[in-house]
Parts: structure tokens; C-alpha cells; sequence
């Protein structure tokens, strides 16, 4: 299993990185230990331009955050939004609590460990690179634990490798229920939509800036 899934020892070596997300340039301050500490990675990259920002006001989760591209572009985006940024690796907890703070949003995106999150909130969306690599029983399990926090009109939106099992994924999905649309595909990569099944109407989408 690959070192970021867990808090990594050692000491952090830190750089920042720069990355254009829906039409807005970021810099990050990433370290080794985390998912892709060198660049924003391709695949969330696809996610982030086949996806527009969602609805302002929305309750929001990035799920596997790293170091917080994701949950750092929702809030600056979303600016009344609320964003729950969750990881088991607390070093990358804390680079994504130190980006949100950077663009203003630190009161606006929790960094949080998955047993500090509570249970009882609900999700207009949440955003995914999940942790493939963990196995499909573990992925299984996570995905089992957060879409049952979607709101009854939530969504999800995830990006998966078509040959890390993206099309079998979302055929599991539709086996527990879930309504599942493949809403992109490029450069190898699915971009999904999950929905708790007959759910209402879609959450409305912000025009790109």
C-alpha cells in the first residue's frame, strides 16, 4: 500500500506548486508523504475541468482531500459554502487546512480525520479522487460509509482510471442502489456521478468564471 494512505514519519519536506482550476491560478504548499505532492494530479485535474463548481450554499465533502486542491477550490468558488475536507493522513490534514487558510476560506474547510466528521450531516456533493489503490474490499467499505451522507438530491462526483476498474465500479454502485452516470471520459479516465437512487432534481451547477 503506497506510504500517503497513512501519516508518513519522517521529517516533511515542503514546496509549493501552482495549478489553474476552473479559470482561477492556486498555489499549494504540498510535501513528500502526500498524493502527489509534485503537481496536481492528472486525474483531478480531469475531474476539476469536466466538472463545474457546484451550487453556492451547498454542504460539501472532498473525500481523500491530500493536501486540498479539491476543497480549496469548492470553498474559493462557493464562497457561502461549507467544506468538509477528510484523509487519514494528518500531514496532508494540515497542508489542506494551511491552503484553505491562504485564500481566506481556513473558517470554511474542516480538515478533518474520517472519525471527526460527523455522521449525521448530510451532503449536497461530494468530491472524489478515491483511493483506488487500497483495494477493492477497502474502497468498497468507504464508498459504503460516505454516500450514505449524500441529502436525498446529493450527488457525487468521482474520477477513476478505467484500468483501475472505473466501468466495474459503476456497475457496483447501480448493484447497491445508486444511480451511476458517466458523465466524461478522457485520457483513460471515467468522471462519475453517483445519486441516491430516485433522487430529485440535480444540484445546480455555477457558470464557470
Amino acid at each position: 500500500m503506497s506510504h500517503y494512505f497513512t501519516t508518513p514519519d519522517g521529517p516533511e519536506k515542503r514546496r509549493e506548486i501552482g495549478a489553474t482550476i476552473w479559470e482561477r491560478e492556486y498555489t499549494f504548499t504540498t510535501a513528500n508523504g502526500v498524493f502527489s505532492g509534485a503537481r496536481l494530479d492528472p486525474s483531478t485535474a480531469i475531474l476539476l475541468r469536466e466538472v463545474p463548481p457546484p451550487a453556492d450554499g451547498a454542504r460539501l465533502l472532498d473525500l481523500g482531500c491530500g493536501y486540498g486542491p479539491i476543497a480549496v477550490a469548492l470553498a474559493d468558488h462557493c464562497p457561502a459554502s461549507l467544506v468538509d475536507a477528510v484523509d487519514v493522513n494528518q500531514r496532508a490534514l494540515g497542508l489542506a487546512a494551511e491552503n484553505a487558510r491562504r485564500i481566506g476560506a481556513g473558517q470554511r474547510v474542516r480538515a478533518l480525520l474520517p472519525e471527526q466528521a460527523d455522521p449525521a450531516t448530510r451532503y449536497d456533493e461530494i468530491w472524489s479522487n478515491p483511493p483506488i489503490r487500497i483495494g477493492k474490499p477497502a474502497l468498497h467499505e468507504l464508498l459504503l460509509t460516505w454516500l450514505p451522507r449524500l441529502a436525498p438530491t446529493g450527488r457525487a462526483v468521482m474520477v477513476v482510471g478505467k484500468n483501475l476498474g472505473a466501468d466495474s465500479l459503476a456497475r457496483w454502485l447501480e448493484d447497491q442502489g445508486y444511480d451511476c452516470t458517466r458523465l466524461a471520459s478522457h485520457k483513460g479516465f471515467r468522471v462519475l456521478e453517483v445519486r441516491p437512487d430516485g433522487a430529485a432534481q440535480p444540484v445546480a451547477q455555477q457558470p464557470m468564471q
